[in-house]
């Protein structure tokens, strides 16, 4: 009975905002998809339980943030980046060690994919290439966090001028399919890539109907 309460609870307060800017933690993310979220494309509804892990997340943002404070490391937490066209987003912090500016970006995840990260994940070294484009500082830090364990590894980041300007290139082109109804292609390895497991567009995205309406050929 609680139980049923309790997941109910989180489908209630599940709102799908509408979306009409890029975010940065769309950068890596399948076109598609970012795509179907402008159209307000049918999509499945996000599991309580997912819920309760990302309310998880963000707990363990927030008890970051404290130990960060406390060591006085001239840290400012979740600071939108500057008002620009057409993409918005909030750095985790940006902090201050041995008089050097990082921006921090902190992910975390379960043992399982924990232990098997040896490198940063592609999708996190683009999101934060972009904070420190638009914050104009060169150097980053993705920390990742074991949910499970409490470990921790972090990856320092170096700005690349070039990266960042191929996602942004991606993103203009992007917007301008959205803007004349132009649906994005698959990912080339459709259905196998990671992100398709996870998709809330995976019914519309595997049917025709949203080809056609939209005049592709």
């Amino acid at each position: 009975m609680l139980k049923e309460l309790i997941d109910q609870f989180y489908l209630e307060n599940q709102k799908n905002k509408e979306q009409t800017r890029f975010y940065i933690t769309d950068a890596g993310k399948c076109p598609r998809a970012v795509f179907f979220k402008f159209k307000n494309a049918p999509r499945e509804p996000i599991d309580a339980r997912i819920m309760r892990i990302f309310e998880h997340g963000e707990n363990i943002h927030r008890s970051i943030f404290n130990i960060l404070y406390r060591l006085r490391l001239g840290v400012v937490t979740e600071i939108p980046i500057p008002s620009q066209e057409i993409i918005s987003g909030r750095a985790d912090a940006i902090l201050c060690i041995g008089n050097e500016n990082y921006v921090l970006d902190i992910k975390s995840m379960n043992s399982m994919i924990f232990r098997k990260l040896l490198a940063p994940k592609e999708e996190n070294v683009y999101q934060i290439q972009l904070y420190l484009h638009y914050f104009n500082i060169k150097k980053g830090i993705l920390l990742y966090i074991d949910k499970d364990q409490q470990e921790m590894k972090e990856f320092f980041v170096d700005y690349d001028e070039a990266l960042c300007k191929s996602l942004l290139d991606k993103f203009y082109a992007l917007k301008d399919q959205v803007e004349k109804n132009v649906l994005p292609l698959r990912l080339e390895d459709y259905p196998r890539n990671w992100q398709c497991n996870y998709c809330a567009f995976k019914k519309v995205c595997k049917t025709e109907l949203w080809e056609n309406s939209l005049g592709r050929e």
